[in-house]
């Protein structure tokens, strides 16, 4: 039983799940490259869907995640807001303290040494 391990991913909902693992991957990659573009080419994610998960969020949030400039002679961008940015920090904080709480949990009930995280 030392293989197993457990997987937790926090979604925020409101009318719907509009905030989760994936959407946080792609906004710390927008962050890495400064565009949304980049961004979902390094994760496999068609543009559009991107967009429109983001604007989803956006719409539960009330608040803009990204900063975004057209393409042209100097080339587009994008960044993150200083709301966005805010958000993805405190979502990132609580998976952090989601995971620690799961990992003593997981380990009280199946045992230490089975807290091996995906």
């Amino acid at each position: 039983m030392n293989d197993i391990r457990f997987v937790v991913s926090p979604r925020i909902m409101g009318e719907e799940k509009f905030f989760g693992p994936g959407i946080a991957v792609l906004l710390h990659r927008v962050e890495e490259y400064h565009s949304i573009r980049q961004a979902t080419a390094s994760m496999g994610m068609a543009y559009s869907k991107a967009w429109a998960i983001i604007r989803r969020a956006e719409r539960e949030l009330g608040f803009p995640l990204l900063n975004t400039t057209t393409g042209g002679k100097e080339g587009g961008g994008a960044s993150l807001t200083a709301e966005g940015k805010a958000f993805l920090d405190k979502y990132d904080r609580f998976c952090a303290l989601v995971n620690d709480h799961a990992r003593t949990d997981f380990e009280a009930v199946f045992g230490p040494g089975a807290s091996g995280q995906e």
